[in-house]
């Protein structure tokens, strides 16, 4: 290269250099109030990531203006020092993207209220994750967006233009604050995450192939589907196993669209046909907590969707899938899968707490005293809510505002007493109400 062509690459490597080193850590720059900080294991991993990502950029940036300086970059055409710069710039955006992708979630810790809430959903999302003595769960961070639907972007798995996830990411729907809703969709991404770790949609999967291979022709093209959505039903099993009733409700709220949305039949969507979803999430509910309650609901949802007519093709497939719902369901709590320990779904996934009956023991003694939900883990005070709402006993104004009350408690408790250390509750800094 010529001289003038190396002073140009430099002047634009050491603007680069610069732009780069100019990026802060987030505990730097972040606007946060203390309660409505992430998790202190995401912030770590977060931050960690970052530096790393940041160190080797500016490495390779100052290894390459040490480049054009030598005798090699002399000899060398100006095709190809643009070629080496070009690379740099590319992995220089690609530490900006991931920036951004963080930068948005952080960034609603700032906001008023909101970013508390976010907080107390960074608690709850990690009580409904947790299953001791099978995983440990990674690091996670919550944040609203809008749209309808929830989306986790999973820890340990691949980052647009390279590199590991540090933590979960979880994308919650605006629209659904502030109700026990948002706590099914919580939930069933949280569902995504347990389930990786567990290995069970490939598990499940490969069992469901073997079971589709022994069956008639008519009756695998049936099973067929249940394969396709095994990813989302595991999800859907992990937030009712969690979250009882609250769970079918809030999933209602979700698929509770116009009527050629909620009957939509397409092959390459992995959730079920919405028509079916609520239908399934019942079965599931009535098989891990029997209860006069999930037919009940299931009538509610025929008749607010009557299914199209069966000499119909569309409505002879919705009625094939729905009758064999019960054995799919079978089949999906029995399943043992290696890092299960030999036990099945059920035996792992079904506490005893989460029994209608005792929610609602549970519902009344909090409507008598108020205070005493705060002192319950998260996923099960949620459970106790939406059991309330389903038996009539919760007024949509008083949900609204036990949510709020427990949101603000669990980013409080965490605050002032993170993980490991003392963990005395703080329910004297919670006004009655």
């Amino acid at each position: 290269m010529d001289p003038s062509t190396i002073a140009f690459l430099r002047h634009e490597a050491g603007a680069l250099l610069g732009r780069a080193l100019d990026i802060r850590p987030f505990v730097l720059t972040g606007p946060m109030p203390p309660a409505a900080n992430v998790d202190r294991a995401a912030q770590v991993a977060t931050e960690r990531y970052f530096a790393a990502s940041r160190t080797a950029l500016i490495s390779r940036i100052k290894r390459y203006v040490d480049w054009l300086g030598s005798r090699e970059a002399a000899r060398a055409s100006a095709r190809e020092g643009q070629r080496r710069f070009s690379v740099l710039r590319l992995l220089f955006n690609r530490v900006l993207t991931h920036l951004d992708l963080y930068s948005d979630a952080l960034s609603q810790r700032g906001e008023r209220d909101t970013g508390v809430q976010l907080a107390g959903l960074d608690v709850l999302a990690a009580d409904a994750m947790a299953l001791p003595g099978y995983f440990e769960s990674p690091p996670l961070i919550c944040y609203l967006d809008r749209g309808i639907g929830a989306a986790i972007r999973r820890a340990r798995t691949r980052l647009p233009g390279g590199g590991k996830n540090p933590s979960a990411i979880i994308r919650v729907p605006r629209e659904r604050m502030i109700g026990t809703g948002v706590a099914s969709s919580l939930v069933h991404e949280v569902g995504h995450q347990a389930a990786a770790l567990l290995g069970l949609v490939n598990s499940l999967r490969t069992r469901l192939r073997k079971h589709i291979a022994t069956l008639t022709s008519t009756e695998a093209q049936i099973w067929q589907w249940f394969e396709r959505w095994i990813s989302e039903v595991i999800a859907d099993f992990w937030s009712v196993a969690r979250l009882g009733i609250t769970s079918t409700l809030g999933l209602v709220g979700v698929v509770s669209l116009p009527r050629a949305f909620v009957f939509r039949i397409g092959s390459d969507d992995p959730h079920p046909i919405p028509w079916i979803r609520i239908f399934l999430s019942a079965e599931i509910g009535a098989r891990l907590f029997p209860d006069p309650q999930w037919d009940r609901l299931a009538r509610l949802w025929a008749a607010l969707y009557p299914a199209p007519p069966t000499d119909t093709p569309e409505g002879r497939l919705l009625n094939d899938i729905r009758a064999r719902l019960p054995a799919f369901v079978d089949f999906l709590v029995g399943h043992r899968s290696p890092l299960l320990g030999g036990r099945s779904l059920e035996q792992v996934m079904r506490p005893s707490a989460r029994n209608p009956e005792a929610l609602r023991r549970h519902a009344q003694s909090w409507l008598d005293r108020p205070n005493r939900v705060l002192s319950a883990p998260p996923a099960f005070a949620v459970a106790v809510l939406g059991q309330a709402r389903m038996d009539g006993a919760l007024s949509p104004a008083a949900e609204r505002r036990v949510l709020r009350k427990l949101l603000d408690h669990w980013a409080l408790q965490r605050a002032i007493h993170p993980p490991g250390r003392d963990g005395g509750t703080i329910r004297q800094l919670i006004p009655a109400t």
